[in-house]
């Protein structure tokens, strides 16, 4: 008998409810909210409010579109953490009356391992999934971590940034250059036509896996003060080649410490996850280690590279094989527990 999955997802400022049976995909709806582009950045009191707000409409596009009843559902997966705690707040305490209503069991998520395991979606396309055990790059806006997964349930962190984390990075210097919220993406867009040569920026020294984007961050910064005070307009005349520089040093920064994970561990198999998966330039610059280097890669599909519930569902899909079910009376966290 095949088993149906509801995910929500609500850390952050995207309200998301996917279905699942089994490993595959029926429905994945997303309700963004565009009134934080106006403030540069997420305002966390306006992004529980547009939660409250967009919940119960997504989840029943999602149903609607899966073609199933609520009653068919076994069990509902939520983001427990990490996140905004008002966001997270609003997908649990739905989830718990939800199933309450139902008399399904939830289940709790965390949402860096629901990035890892958005490579076990199945859809039409029937993209290959990662051999066990697999190394995962997981980038995101607040995090930077390599991770050995040894199965669905087992995980260990070999590897995490100090400081900043590599989407910070991207968000901070795009805000730094006056460009429009999502910084990331613009960069992105930008370095596509710019010479990743033009600017050398420096890169950390950090022993063993572990990343730092700080000091880029800074370094970028009083680069940037300097210029503007030789010319008001260095910024406005050099925005592509200063994205594509950037860009080149952060995926270089990645992949430096990507490579040495897979020489220690002697793991050929090698993913990436999370938002920053998102960027052109890293994936790109994946398929070249990965033909120089012999690794087999598993890069996600766009859909489920930035936050969204099908990587909640089939993380609450392993779970309910394991019979791990969360309790009512839990609460969510805001930082990682990972």
């Amino acid at each position: 008998m095949s088993t149906y999955i509801l995910g929500i997802e609500s850390s952050c400022d995207d309200t998301s409810a996917a279905v699942l049976k089994d490993t595959y995909i029926l429905s994945n709806a997303i309700a963004n909210q565009d009134i934080h582009k106006t403030y540069g950045g997420v305002v966390p009191e306006l992004a529980s409010r547009a939660h409250q707000q967009n919940i119960i409409p997504v989840v029943e596009v999602a149903l609607r579109k899966a073609k199933i009843t609520k009653k068919q559902l076994n069990a509902i997966a939520f983001t427990r953490g990490p996140g905004l705690l008002g966001s997270l707040l609003v997908g649990t305490s739905f989830a718990k009356s939800f199933a309450m209503g139902l008399g399904i069991p939830i289940i709790e998520v965390d949402h860096l391992k629901a990035h890892i395991l958005s490579h076990f979606i199945d859809d039409d396309d029937h993209n290959p999934h990662p051999q066990f055990p697999f190394i995962c790059l997981t980038v995101s806006g607040g995090h930077t971590q390599i991770v050995k997964v040894n199965s669905p349930n087992q995980m260990k962190i070999i590897g995490s940034t100090i400081d900043d984390a590599a989407g910070e990075a991207f968000d901070k210097a795009a805000k730094i250059m006056g460009l429009p919220y999502p910084g990331g993406p613009e960069i992105d867009k930008l370095a596509r036509i710019g010479h990743p040569d033009a600017f050398t920026f420096p890169e950390p020294n950090m022993q063993g896996l572990d990343y730092s984007f700080s000091g880029l961050k800074t370094s970028f910064l009083y680069f940037l003060r300097d210029r503007l005070k030789e010319d008001e307009q260095f910024i406005e005349k050099n925005k592509a080649d200063l994205s594509a520089s950037l860009q080149q040093t952060i995926i270089r920064i990645l992949l430096k410490k990507l490579k040495k994970a897979a020489k220690e561990t002697g793991i050929n198999e090698i993913a990436i996850a999370g938002g920053v998966s998102a960027n052109s330039g890293l994936r790109q610059a994946m398929q070249l280690t990965a033909e120089e280097l012999g690794w087999n890669i598993y890069i996600p599909k766009l859909q489920y590279s930035t936050d969204n519930a099908a990587m909640i569902a089939i993380a609450g899909y392993f779970k309910y094989l394991n019979g791990d079910f969360a309790s009512q009376n839990l609460t969510p966290y805001s930082k990682s527990r990972f």
